[in-house]
């Protein structure tokens, strides 16, 4: 195992169980324990964990992995749910894409889409998410509107009122929301308030809206909600989602399709 695997391994571990001993890290991941309080002390320097006697628990009352910890986390169903939205979006429409892992895969399926490869422009994309805006920035094809912002360190997004600006004087085909949990009552949802009020800004351009999200996010609650489920038109999630969480989506007037 590569240490940046399993540094992840120790991150997600965390999350879940809010703290770690080293020995219990060890047995976890079939290394030794030295191993485990070498990436611990390194952990603990970039501020991602809290070092302890014998351990580590997590930085902060509020925790949540960075994003370029995450890329890792059910990367298959991502690609294929990437690859269904991606054939959602029609070409010389106007996307307005959000951050997240999902959201960089579905730029990811764009940029290699066959009938995208020329245009003027093929595409526009609007975005909040740096790393997305850097992946396709080299598609000349491609037009990139970058909203303004204060960059968020754990998912590479703008945030704040500067995005205000850019978002009020424009109008989007469709908006592709990546997000941290997705139930019927309370609607979509991110950690961060911020980050969800531009997410809502993104929605509310649109003349529709997409929700990219596996299955493990839906029925879920978060913090910060984005918007409600009467504004989404389309779900795209795994192979995995259970029937009944499909009747109850589609049941609420969104279309469900599964990769």
């Amino acid at each position: 195992m590569s240490r940046d695997a399993r540094w992840m391994a120790l991150l997600e571990l965390l999350v879940e169980r809010g703290r770690l001993e080293v020995e219990e890290a060890a047995a976890e991941l079939a290394v030794s324990a030295a191993t485990i309080r070498r990436d611990f002390d390194q952990l603990a320097e970039q501020q991602m964990l809290v070092r302890t006697r014998g351990g580590a628990v997590v930085h902060g009352v509020s925790y949540e992995l960075p994003l370029r910890y995450k890329t890792a986390r059910r990367a298959s169903e991502k690609q294929r749910i990437a690859k269904a939205v991606a054939e959602l979006v029609a070409p010389g429409e106007a996307v307005g894409l959000t951050g997240g892992t999902t959201t960089t895969e579905v730029a990811r399926a764009l940029a290699v889409r066959g009938d995208l490869a020329a245009g003027s422009p093929a595409l526009t994309v609007v975005t909040n998410a740096l790393n997305i805006a850097n992946e396709l920035a080299v598609r000349p094809q491609f037009k990139i509107v970058v909203t303004g912002g204060v960059a968020r360190p754990q998912s590479y997004e703008l945030i704040g009122p500067l995005a205000d600006g850019v978002l009020g004087q424009i109008t989007l085909d469709v908006a592709v929301l990546g997000v941290v949990a997705f139930d019927v009552t309370h609607g979509a949802a991110a950690h961060d308030e911020a980050e969800a009020a531009i997410n809502r800004l993104l929605c509310e351009r649109a003349e529709r809206v997409v929700v990219a999200a596996d299955s493990s996010k839906l029925g879920q609650r978060a913090f910060a909600r984005i918007c409600g489920t009467d504004l989404v038109n389309t779900l795209v999630t795994d192979s995995a989602v259970g029937q009944e969480t499909v009747r109850r989506f589609e049941e609420a007037g969104v279309r469900v399709l599964t990769a």
